[in-house]
């Protein structure tokens, strides 16, 4: 599939309208030009929006092979935590419509993605092995 999983912060499975850092679930999508599915549901106990920087890490984990999340904000510190895990963290208006979001997400991987977008479709694709024998075949000068 030429897609990308997504997460959503989400209480309600149909807006976005979560701080990340204060999330209580994750809505994640698998999402391709011509489909999408709801994958997992991820809900969460403490939410308490208190600086305490040891809820963060638990909410990266369950990212894990995600492409992007949307929330409605996310801190300085957890933004550069999910660049480093490769999360490209969006913000948007709080009540996006999930439906939407996706929707815009598949024309833009129909018409040829770009930015993080195309970046998270290309990690996704199998290597190609058989360029390093052509590169062999060119041969090593020094």
């Amino acid at each position: 599939m030429d897609g990308v999983r997504v997460a959503f912060a989400s209480t309600d499975r149909s807006t976005v309208n979560q701080h990340f850092g204060a999330t209580e679930a994750f809505a994640i999508y698998e999402i391709g030009p011509g489909s999408s599915q709801l994958v997992e549901v991820t809900e969460f106990l403490d939410t308490a929006q208190d600086g305490n920087e040891n809820k963060l890490p638990a909410k990266i984990a369950t990212l894990s092979g995600c492409a992007a999340v949307y929330c409605l904000a996310v801190g300085a510190s957890a933004v550069k935590q999910l660049l480093a895990s490769g999360v490209q963290p969006i913000r948007v208006e709080e009540g996006a419509c999930i439906d939407r979001l996706i929707g815009d997400l598949q024309g833009e991987l129909a018409s040829g993605p770009g930015g993080w977008l195309a970046k998270a479709v290309k990690a996704r694709q199998p290597v190609d092995s058989s360029r390093f024998d052509a590169m062999e075949a060119e041969g090593w000068q020094e």
